[in-house]
């Protein structure tokens, strides 16, 4: 009996973890919307912002970067560009610096994503303040759309969404990453139907600079924390759709296993240093969200999946036959994991593969981010990941 509890619980924890939290947030939001007005915004509300863009080792994809900014519908004397490189060591700063109307930042020493950032931030006087990546491409209306959201005092950040693009033959990491950022996309307008979003995508987010926080300089996830900071305080952090940013994913899933375990790792430091968000009695719809779509995650979901198949064996092979049952399609779904990896491997593409092989890599990423968090290996300095 001890062990059917443990084996049925670890299937809720999976189930609530991947589907459940998306079915009851979904069904809360539908009841509330019945409730509740659309906001209005008024369309000629353009406050002063500045586009910060933190660039290393960017030289082949840099002038795109600058092009599509330079592009961007916003009224420029309202627009302030800063393209910070600091650390590179190819000639990203010196094509950015072709551009007079861009403030270009640069210092040899290399301390990582967030104190780029911090130091950027020194540089800005505007009441927003948008971060995007310097591999993504933004669609024309960002700007205007992310801003919009600003008319409303309680708002304190908003996220746009990350849009994965993809080939038509595509390999394990774009169907899989793909896929995942799809679903993601639609939890996390859910959770800003809700009350708030929990943890920000970096390639497309926005603050009011009033409430950026500056961050240690070994930060892993500047964008999770920075946003689950503002949360904290009592802000909403929205998701808008109508503003994306556009990225092709990882060029293998070898490229994709370095920015996963570094995730991981990092989310392992955040939830050491945003104790305030555990605490059900200061914010209890941003401790739902926060436990239910990230915690869960990170921590309990990998290791159930893992006791799951030990408890389902030791069952099969001692009760009756719906174990049996189960654990062979916990087997099946494995060798699936494993086919994927061999057909990812000899470049043959079964897209049908790719995903439970990508669900696979995904959670023992947890696992490989935990070992690395705890050794302390995780370098705070961010490793290019080479794209498809």
């Amino acid at each position: 009996m001890i062990l059917e509890s443990i084996f049925w619980t670890c299937i809720f924890i999976v189930f609530y973890s991947y589907f459940g939290y998306g079915i009851i947030i979904y069904l809360i939001v539908k009841i509330k919307n019945a409730f509740s007005q659309t906001p209005f915004f008024d369309q000629f509300y353009e406050p002063e912002v500045t586009l910060i863009v933190p660039c290393f080792n960017e030289a082949a994809y840099i002038e795109d970067k600058i092009l599509n900014s330079l592009a961007l519908d916003y009224p420029t004397n309202k627009l302030k560009l800063i393209f910070i490189s600091d650390g590179s060591s190819d000639d990203t700063h010196e094509k950015i610096k072709k551009y007079p109307s861009i403030i270009a930042l640069h210092e040899d020493k290399r301390s990582g994503k967030a104190s780029a950032m911090n130091r950027a931030m020194e540089f800005v006087n505007t009441p927003i303040v948008v971060f995007c990546d310097a591999n993504t491409i933004l669609n024309i209306a960002a700007i205007k759309e992310l801003v919009k959201h600003y008319q409303y005092e309680k708002v304190g950040a908003v996220t746009g969404e990350k849009r994965i693009v993809s080939a038509n033959k595509e390999g394990a990491s774009t169907a899989g990453e793909g896929i995942y950022w799809k679903y993601e996309s639609l939890l996390k307008q859910l959770d800003s139907d809700f009350y708030s979003v929990v943890g920000a995508a970096g390639e497309l987010m926005s603050y009011r600079t009033s409430l950026y926080k500056v961050l240690p300089a070994d930060t892993l996830l500047d964008d999770l924390m920075q946003s689950m900071e503002i949360a904290i305080d009592g802000y909403k952090v929205i998701y808008e759709k109508k503003a994306w940013a556009t990225e092709t994913a990882s060029a293998n899933v070898k490229e994709e296993l370095k920015r996963k375990i570094r995730i991981s790792a990092g989310a392992w430091q955040s939830m050491l240093r945003l104790a305030k968000a555990f605490n059900p009695f200061l914010n209890f719809k941003l401790f739902f969200a926060f436990i239910s779509h990230r915690v869960l995650r990170w921590t309990l979901a990998p290791l159930s999946l893992l006791v799951l198949l030990i408890v389902n064996v030791l069952l099969a092979s001692n009760i009756n036959t719906i174990y049996a049952v189960l654990l062979f399609f916990q087997l099946g779904f494995y060798v699936l994991a494993i086919l994927g990896w061999y057909f990812e491997n000899k470049r043959i593409k079964v897209k049908v593969l790719f995903v439970p092989y990508y669900f696979f890599i995904m959670n023992l990423c947890v696992y490989l981010g935990l070992i690395r968090f705890l050794k302390g290996k995780q370098s705070v300095s961010w490793e290019r990941v080479q794209r498809a």
